[in-house]
């Protein structure tokens, strides 16, 4: 009996993954539970936000009390702001739900980035304590640890998500949700929660209300993106990660230049096929459920300049700071410098929003400065309706390559290892080393070629193959589940391997 208890208890050592055996058993029950109760909306509601708040109390522990704390607060604000009759009024709950919001991801996640300026500035020796925690041990009689704070997993997406919310319905173009229930719902949808993609109101909430509905093909879409997501996850970001990225990273002056170089190039897919394979996952187990999430990736490494890149690479998040962030500055509407402006101050906070350290500013400052150039390049031509191949050629080679120098700084553990790949592989190629590399690390060459390949591949490509699967009767989709099934059994690492976005 002890041991079926433990299902239920949160567990730091045994985290809650779309990789891990623990959590297909719960989507099967979850579902089970589902396919009875489906046809009553409020019931079935009901059920996945319950669910939900479950997934996260197995992903983060108690920090889902801190989740309920954020879906008490703005369903709150929201009524509140829409209820609201006079201007200054409005402003003031709206300026509320912002401070809250950002207080409690500030605390959580910058407080030693602050601290530690502050006490380099004056020279003082501020400690920290999480006060949080010392008020559940009070209030709970709990005996959690104070003198460390602990990042919650997933609090930049769901605060996020809660913020669009609150400013939607100051701009009216939401109505606040009316139960309590509908609102931690959407704030809480478990396939999306912990890493995205960033919902919107206007995305989700609507189909709060709607009947469930799931077509034959729909479901082998579903079916084709959970497999997708796993096989990018395991057994290509995994591999790649453990087998070679991680080891040049980890002590990059002990490698050659080329050894750096395609570490670098490695990066850049480990962490495309983590981030698209969690979305994929999400966005599978969604459509399962009835839910539509919008696409967060769109083959970006075939980008032709910055801005489309922008326009493929974390779209939710990308939107969520060009429509709540770069437009509340002034967007483009006061002129070029302003404007140039605009885009450093976003991109910083896009930098920032990744972690409270120098690393992700340099990270943002880049691509802030990189587009920049892109849109001052671009108004200095009249635009082409058709550009010609050799442009996109270049443009996609320029694109990747500044791409992947920026990610050097996103993945190193700091800036010094981040300046140590850059000389590393500045120093030039031997090809006599070069030539042992390639013959020794032969396998991971293959999983990484393979990944471009098909990252690089037409979309009518993508397309047709996707559609075979999706056509196949349910046998046939049956034996593909069990090769996929196999395949990631053989690849799978006995280290756990968490989301490179479940830190964010």
């Amino acid at each position: 009996m002890e041991h079926y208890l433990k299902a239920f208890v949160y567990s730091p050592t045994e985290p809650f993954l779309f990789t891990q055996p623990a959590f297909w058993i719960f989507f099967f029950v979850v579902f089970s539970i589902f396919s009875l109760l489906y046809r009553n909306i409020q019931v079935r509601n009901s059920f996945l936000f319950i669910a939900s708040l479950f997934f996260y109390y197995k992903t983060g522990g108690l920090f889902v009390l801190l989740l309920i704390i954020s879906i008490l607060i703005n369903y709150t604000i929201g009524i509140k702001l829409f209820r609201s009759k006079t201007l200054i009024r409005r402003r003031t709950w709206l300026t509320s739900g912002i401070v809250i919001n950002l207080f409690i991801l500030l605390y959580y996640k910058y407080i030693y980035f602050f601290t530690g300026i502050m006490n380099t500035l004056f020279h003082s020796n501020i400690e920290i304590k999480d006060y949080f925690a010392v008020l559940g041990n009070s209030v709970m009689n709990t005996h959690l640890e104070v003198a460390t704070i602990v990042l919650p997993v997933g609090i930049s997406f769901f605060t996020f998500q809660a913020l669009s919310y609150v400013i939607d319905i100051y701009r009216s173009q939401v109505k606040p949700v009316k139960s309590i229930v509908d609102f931690g719902f959407y704030i809480s949808f478990f396939p999306q929660l912990v890493a995205g993609p960033i919902i919107r109101a206007s995305e989700f909430i609507p189909q709060i209300s709607r009947k469930f509905s799931l077509t034959k093909n729909e479901f082998g879409h579903a079916v084709f993106l959970i497999l997708n997501g796993l096989i990018k996850k395991m057994i290509i970001s995994d591999f790649i990660s453990l087998n070679f990225v991680d080891r040049v990273f980890d002590a990059p002056q002990l490698y050659s230049s080329i050894e750096n170089i395609m570490a670098v190039y490695g990066y850049a897919f480990q962490i495309y096929c983590d981030f698209s394979g969690y979305t994929d996952i999400a966005i599978g187990l969604a459509m399962l459920l009835g839910f539509r999430i919008p696409i967060n990736f769109n083959s970006p490494y075939k980008a032709i300049s910055l801005v489309d890149f922008w326009r493929r690479w974390h779209i939710s998040l990308s939107t969520w700071l060009r429509d709540y962030l770069y437009i509340s500055l002034g967007g483009n509407r006061k002129g070029k410098m302003i404007t140039q402006l605009n885009v450093l101050i976003t991109m910083l906070i896009g930098g920032l929003w990744h972690g409270a350290n120098i690393k992700f500013i340099v990270w943002g400052m880049l691509h802030g400065a990189g587009l920049v150039i892109n849109k001052v390049i671009a108004s200095l031509f009249s635009k082409q309706l058709r550009i010609p191949i050799w442009q996109q050629l270049c443009g996609g080679f320029l694109t990747f390559h500044f791409v992947c120098f920026a990610w050097i700084f996103f993945r190193a553990e700091n800036m010094e290892v981040a300046l140590s790949i850059i000389r590393n592989i500045a120093s030039g190629i031997d090809f006599a080393i070069a030539k042992q590399f390639f013959s020794e690390f032969a396998g991971i060459l293959a999983i990484l070629g393979l990944a471009m390949t098909i990252h690089w591949l037409p979309a009518r490509w993508k397309e047709w193959y996707r559609g075979q699967f999706i056509k196949l009767p349910v046998s046939a989709k049956f034996i593909v589940i069990v090769v996929v099934a196999l395949l990631i059994y053989q690849f799978k690492t006995s280290d756990i391997q968490p989301f490179i976005y479940f830190q964010f």
